[in-house]
């Protein structure tokens, strides 16, 4: 292949993509949407109040529950146990003014009780928490009172119950402890996982476009003139790259200058830390929210024990190798039909990987070390992904070697017999492609 013109390739691709409209409004409008979407964020959670619910409850269980239903700002309790006709105060919430009918059963013979909520709108997030804890509360007392022959039972069972925080250390290879939290390390892998899950899929995406575009235009067919298919695809996939690292740069850039001033201009307004963990636990499988919040020390310690230098290099590594490896592959299916609606058969095989990976860093953090998400962190369709997920807990050199080597090997293999399907199907028109051509393209002489 030709030096000269792959440059030649490169700088036009690159200077077209930079001189487009679509390309200065995702860079500059992407980290104002970002630092906006912070600043209403803060501003709504700082300011919210939950909307106040007039509950309905109903005792079956002859008042043994409800004097432990504390009102609230969010829920004001209402004693409508003497109602006898239960159907009549559930068809009549409204008229009532009411938002929530809660019917306690009897008490059992295993000394519990049922709870049912019925509305016609749904409920609070917390709703549900906050009465099943307070009917806990009420049936724990329950039954500590029916054990009237052991004196100070209640004050005996207070007594035993307790909640002791797990404080974790990091030994390093001297003995030397440091205080650590596993949080820290399960926000960064995700983070960075999902980075590279969408950069590969956005830019590889583009790569695409581009080759459908010149070939729809039939632009390609000057050019081809000039150069050679392989040149032209490898010019325009490290043309796109280099497009793709100035925009991630602006983007770090100005997000992190519209952060500041909007952190500015909110005032330092304080957010419910102990709601926003309870938020991010429910969206990450049930997490104990605890573990989102520590002492600021705590954290940045965690932080500080990260192995950055390693993160750093093996995020532009896989990032490279990642985005060269599958933007070959979508190079090859752009050159293979005509119309972007024809690619969805085709880019099915390359998406499922990707969908793989992203679904295995969603688990990796529970434990980096199973053998899915190592192995998910060696294949090489996979391990962009899944092994920056893995790096934060720590991952043998060995390990990290050896998967970008095979990576590495991914790409060589696979740029070959792209380049080979590139060749053909950049001047082939008329036809919707399938995966048959595609083998049959590869194998030809």
């Amino acid at each position: 292949m030709n030096i000269k013109i792959i440059n030649t390739v490169i700088g036009r691709e690159y200077m077209t993509k930079v001189r487009k409209k679509s390309f200065l409004v995702t860079t500059f409008i992407v980290p104002v949407i970002i630092a906006l979407g912070f600043f209403v964020m803060f501003k709504v959670m700082s300011g919210v109040t939950p909307r106040a619910q007039q509950v309905a409850v109903i005792d079956r269980t002859g008042g043994i529950v409800m004097p432990y239903l504390k009102s609230s700002e969010s829920n004001t309790y209402l004693d409508y146990s003497a109602e006898a006709d239960e159907q009549q105060v559930k068809e009549n919430l409204e008229g009532k003014g009411l938002d929530v009918l809660l019917v306690i059963s009897d008490i059992d013979s295993t000394k519990s009780v049922s709870v049912q909520a019925y509305s016609y709108k749904p409920l609070n997030v917390d709703f549900s928490h906050i009465v099943s804890n307070q009917v806990n509360e009420a049936i724990e007392a329950y039954r500590i009172s029916t054990y009237k022959d052991i004196k100070d039972l209640d004050k005996i069972v207070r007594d035993i119950k307790c909640k002791i925080p797990v404080t974790e250390y990091l030994l390093d290879e001297s003995g030397s402890e440091s205080i650590s939290e596993s949080g820290v390390y399960m926000f960064v892998s995700m983070i960075m996982g999902i980075f590279i899950f969408l950069f590969i899929t956005m830019f590889g995406s583009m790569v695409m476009s581009s080759v459908i575009e010149e070939k729809t235009s039939r632009v390609v067919e000057v050019l081809i003139s000039s150069a050679k298919a392989t040149e032209l695809m490898f010019g325009k996939i490290i043309g796109v790259a280099l497009v793709a690292l100035t925009q991630f740069v602006l983007w770090i850039l100005l997000t992190g200058g519209l952060m500041f001033a909007t952190g500015v201009l909110a005032g330092g307004s304080s957010v419910d830390s102990a709601a926003m963990a309870q938020m991010a636990g429910a969206d990450m499988g049930g997490i104990d929210p605890s573990v989102m919040q520590g002492d600021a020390s705590v954290i940045f310690s965690t932080v500080s024990k990260i192995p950055w230098g390693t993160m750093l290099v093996s995020f532009f590594v896989y990032f490279v190798l990642g985005y060269l490896l599958y933007s070959s592959m979508f190079a090859a299916i752009g050159s293979a039909v005509e119309h972007e609606a024809d690619t969805q058969q085709l880019q099915l095989p390359l998406t499922i990987p990707l969908m793989v990976g992203y679904m295995i860093i969603l688990f990796a953090f529970r434990n980096p070390d199973s053998a899915t998400v190592v192995w998910g962190s060696m294949i090489p369709f996979t391990s962009p992904i899944v092994m920056l997920a893995r790096i934060p807990y720590g991952v043998p050199a060995g390990e990290l070697v050896l998967s970008i080597a095979i990576l590495l090997f991914t790409f060589i293999a696979m740029a070959w017999a792209s380049a080979k399907i590139y060749k053909v199907g950049i001047l082939m028109y008329g036809k919707k492609s399938s995966f048959k051509d595609l083998w049959n393209w590869l194998r030809q002489k």
